[in-house]
This record gives structure tokens, C-alpha cells and sequence, in this order.
């Protein structure tokens, strides 16, 4: 058997959001030590008033404890083909819940929602998106794939993650780095995605997941073989040490899975 996920599990969302800070900071140290920067991928969902929880917390007040924003570069995993002040829109959430209450002493990201002129052609919208991943990590030399210094996702009750849904045939698309999906199982049902190869090539990857509605699906991720072709089984496999999960004692009843409870 290769290398396993990382299974974090905590008492609750507070306890989780600390560790969660403390593992962002890693990232971001290593993001800067590689190339002055921190690239980072994140969905929507119950994730944003998570992140604005372990981020905007005041710390310790060390350097290891600091969040420099102006060197963040935010873009999403997904997103829904809607206006940015739509209520599906993850750009809205993430605004809403973490990019408006940043003080102003901690900066201010570079953040990369989607071109709104392409509402109607959502083919041409994942093409500009790529167009703009490609100007942050492929600039300088032609790369097959971008690496993020961190995503980080959620998983839904289907065991979906970003807009990879179970079964459809996005999760075999190997070449482009953004896919449309017009079909989605979720509406709405026009989106764009990050595609499997790109998640599982980042450096790190981190999903949360608390509460008990969580606690069936992630049972099958982690103890079934069926759950190892959803797509969080399919980010397991191929992100193997790289992925962390970070889950609260609801969310992992019952789970035979060997757990951590620190990093």
C-alpha cells in the first residue's frame, strides 16, 4: 500500500480552526520560501466562515503566527456560472466571510474571480480562467500543470469535490487545467472547475469537513473501496501524503481510518 492520507480529527469547529491556522501558516511559509508568494485554491460551502475563523483569529503575535496577505494569490476551485453578487457565487461567500473583514495591517490579497462577461458561454469562461492560471504559473516557463502551494476544498455529501462530481466525465479530462460543467447534479447546473490533475498535483491539499451529515460519506472515502472512485477518494489516491483532512469528532463516527489529533 503507497502513502495514506493525513485524517485530523477534533473536538470541535473552534479546536480545528487553530490547527488549521497553524497548518495554512506552513503552507504559506513554504509558499514564500519557494517563490515570494502564497498560491492557494479554495472552494465555497461551509469552508470560507471556517477559514475566516482560523485567519483572522489574532494569534500569538510571532512571525510563525502571521498572515501576510499581500502575497496571497486566491483563486477558486470552482465556480458557479452566476453574477459575483449572486448568492451562488463562491466568490460572494468567500468575500462575505473572510475577504471583507481582513484588517487592513494584515493586506490585501491579489483575488481571481471569473470574467462575468462569459455568464452565457461557460466553455469560453473556464478558457479565460485557465488564460489567467496561466499567467500566474506558467508566465515564465511552460509548465503541464500548475502547482498550488495549498487548496482547499470540501467535500459534499455525494463525495463530490470542487465541481468533480461522482461518475461524470470531467473526472477523466487529463489535459486541461480548467473544465466547464453544464450538467451539474447541484444547480446550478453551469460551472467551472479546477480539474482532477491540477488538484492532485498541489504541493498540499487540505479538505474540512465537520458535522455529522458528514460522518456517511467520509465512512465510505475512507473505508470502502467504492469510496476510492468518488472523487475525494479519487484527490486521496493521487494527493496520497500531500492531502489533510481536517474533520471534527461528529464527522468521523464511526470511521475505522487511523486518526491524528495534532500535526
Amino acid at each position: 500500500m503507497g502513502k495514506q492520507p493525513n485524517l485530523y480529527t477534533f473536538g470541535d469547529v473552534d479546536e480545528l480552526a487553530k490547527t488549521l491556522r497553524t497548518y495554512i501558516f506552513q503552507c504559506q511559509q513554504a509558499g514564500f520560501e519557494r517563490h515570494d508568494a502564497f498560491k492557494i485554491a479554495v472552494s465555497g460551502g461551509s469552508l470560507p466562515n471556517t477559514l475566516a475563523k482560523a485567519l483572522l483569529d489574532r494569534g500569538n503575535g510571532s512571525d510563525e503566527d502571521r498572515v501576510d496577505f499581500s502575497k496571497w494569490e486566491i483563486f477558486f476551485a470552482d465556480e458557479r456560472a452566476v453574477a459575483l453578487d449572486h448568492e451562488d457565487s463562491n466568490y460572494k461567500l468567500l468575500k462575505e466571510e473572510l475577504l471583507d473583514k481582513i484588517p487592513a495591517e494584515l493586506g490585501k490579497p491579489h483575488v481571481h474571480p471569473i470574467d462575468i462577461q462569459y455568464l452565457d458561454d461557460v466553455h469560453e469562461m473556464a478558457d479565460q480562467y485557465q488564460e489567467d492560471l496561466m499567467r500566474s504559473f506558467a508566465a515564465k516557463d511552460s509548465v503541464k500543470l500548475p502547482v498550488f502551494d495549498l487548496l482547499l476544498l470540501g467535500c459534499g455529501p455525494d463525495g463530490h469535490t470542487c465541481s468533480l462530481f461522482p461518475n461524470h466525465p470531467l473526472l477523466r479530462e487529463a489535459d486541461a487545467w480548467v473544465a466547464a460543467i453544464e450538467n451539474s447534479p447541484k444547480p446550478p447546473a453551469k460551472r467551472i472547475t479546477l480539474t482532477l490533475p491540477v488538484v492532485t498535483h498541489g504541493i498540499k491539499i487540505a479538505y474540512v469537513a465537520t458535522g455529522e451529515a458528514k460522518a456517511g460519506i467520509l465512512r465510505q472515502i475512507f473505508d470502502t473501496d467504492e469510496g476510492r472512485s468518488l472523487p475525494c477518494g479519487l484527490v486521496n489516491e493521487g494527493g496520497a501524503e500531500k492531502v489533510s483532512w481536517f474533520t471534527d469528532a461528529k464527522a468521523v463516527n464511526g470511521i475505522g481510518f487511523p486518526r491524528r489529533g495534532s500535526l
